[in-house]
């Protein structure tokens, strides 16, 4: 089977045996097609040669001089990897070459935080007596002040607020924590459940939830999401706020003011400190620009 027919078989094999969509059947094949190609051209020739080191320089290749992100490459090497342990399967290879060869690791992506000057524009965008404005204000305030989710914010009951100094948040996998909540964020609490809650509470059915939209119902996620648009247009800010810049912000910032990592941790909820120190990196990058644009020896 020459090398064309045995990638014509495997792709077949996705497509009736497991069923793929015809889309990433055809995403399969036209990954296959430039692995063929570069065989072809700057590798052994032929499927049946291929060892593998030749594996390894296809993926440098893609890496390098094809310029291919670390994604491409990774979705690339699964289809070759796939077509190699296939043709071993079906009796056509003797060897898995591809069995050894591990997609590059994609750069990490460091959180994005605004400047506490930002944070302060964006809250006090929410400033007025409106109804609106006074709930939307404290859910910003406790956003910033605990680094919750906006899931886990709008999720929130009246009685998942302790005694007015904490909070009680439901993470992922259906984990509890209890992070305290600031002065600031207390007040904007304070000042919503006397003065804007109710209002909304009047116009829909009963319900615990703490945050309410307009018509008295849970404050849903892109409600939520809006909120901080809306925020964020009128502070003026240039970056795109999100959500999660809030809790981004949360944790640079308490890092930067000398917070331990388990610390933040343990008020992210994350399972794992690993997940927690890629903020520590935004901490250095900003320890570096200030040194570099301070010392006079620095450049």
């Amino acid at each position: 089977m020459n090398d064309r027919a045995a990638a014509e078989s495997y792709l077949r094999h996705l497509a009736i045996e497991r069923g793929l969509a015809r889309n990433t059947t055809a995403a399969y094949r036209r990954d296959l097609e430039r692995y063929l190609g570069w065989l072809d051209g700057s590798g052994p020739g032929s499927l049946a040669a291929v060892r593998e080191a030749d594996v390894a320089a296809f993926s440098r290749w893609m890496s390098g001089e094809a310029g291919l992100a670390p994604s491409s490459v990774a979705r690339i090497l699964s289809a070759v990897r796939g077509l190699h342990r296939f043709l071993v399967e079906e009796g056509e290879l003797d060897d898995d070459a591809a069995r050894g060869i591990r997609p590059p690791k994609p750069p990490s992506r460091l959180p994005k935080a605004i400047p506490i000057e930002d944070v302060q524009r964006l809250l006090a965008a929410t400033d007025g007596d409106e109804p609106e404005r006074v709930r939307d204000k404290a859910l910003l305030e406790l956003l910033y002040a605990t680094g919750a989710r906006v899931s886990e914010a709008v999720a929130l009951n009246v009685d998942d607020l302790i005694d007015g100094e904490v909070v009680r948040l439901l993470g992922k996998g259906g984990k509890q924590r209890i992070v305290p909540v600031g002065s600031y964020a207390r007040r904007a609490i304070d000042a919503y459940l006397v003065r804007a809650r109710p209002v909304f509470s009047a116009r829909g059915k009963a319900t615990p939830a703490l945050f309410l939209g307009v018509r008295g119902a849970r404050l849903s996620r892109q409600s939520a999401w809006w909120v901080i648009q809306d925020a964020a247009e009128r502070a003026g800010l240039a970056a795109h706020v999100s959500p999660h810049t809030l809790r981004h912000s949360f944790a640079t910032h308490l890092l930067a003011g000398g917070a331990d990592v388990r610390v933040v941790q343990e008020l992210l909820g994350h399972a794992s400190v690993a997940t927690t120190q890629i903020y520590t990196m935004v901490t250095v990058d900003t320890l570096r620009d200030m040194y570099t644009a301070a010392h006079p020896r620095a450049r």
